[in-house]
């Protein structure tokens, strides 16, 4: 790992600290964490508004209106709009993204949620996925976010990662195991 990566990690990851505590504080930590998903969306979303927040060349008094105007339309509370607006006048913004995973990161362990991804090889039902997060909740002992996808490649079967533990019972990774033990006899 570079320096350059060491640092920019470390000092997103300071930042986002800091948001989150003053939420915090202030019984704010739901409603930024919500204003702060929308942000980190538009900002994926939208090619012209990263490349705004990216562009080192750009002005602190421009950056500042257009993140103002942004708060003003989320209807973000004072401190987010605060936090946003020292950013720029530090020459932060382009963390801005990686503020926002560490803060969302800070959020779901001080609400002890863990993520997991389930991927089958056929549409489940809303109530088999309901079942799913249940079972996989009072197992982990935890809420779940759960992220489900479809995958028709699998034949059958499902891949379930919850951190880096991975569970693959689907019949593709079965017929790989198989041709990896005939190659090996």
């Amino acid at each position: 790992m570079t320096t350059n990566k060491s640092f920019s990690s470390e000092t997103a990851g300071r930042y986002a600290l800091a948001l989150f505590e003053v939420s915090k504080e202030n019984s704010e930590l739901k409603v930024v964490n919500e204003k702060l998903i929308t942000l980190l969306k538009i900002y994926r979303e939208n090619k012209d508004f990263k490349n705004f927040i990216q562009n080192p060349t750009k002005n602190i008094q421009e950056q500042s209106l257009v993140l103002k105007k942004i708060s003003g339309m989320l209807q973000a509370p004072k401190n987010l709009e605060n936090f946003l607006n020292l950013l720029v006048k530090k020459r932060r913004i382009f963390f801005l993204e990686r503020i926002i995973d560490n803060f969302i990161k800070l959020v779901s362990i001080e609400n002890k949620e863990v993520s997991a991804s389930i991927i089958s090889s056929k549409k489940l039902s809303e109530n088999e996925i309901k079942k799913l997060n249940g079972e996989l909740s009072s197992v982990l002992n935890s809420s779940i976010n759960l992220n489900y996808k479809i995958d028709e490649s699998l034949i059958g079967g499902f891949k379930i990662q919850i951190g880096s533990l991975m569970i693959d019972s689907s019949i593709k990774n079965k017929l790989r195991k198989y041709e990896k033990l005939m190659l090996e006899n």
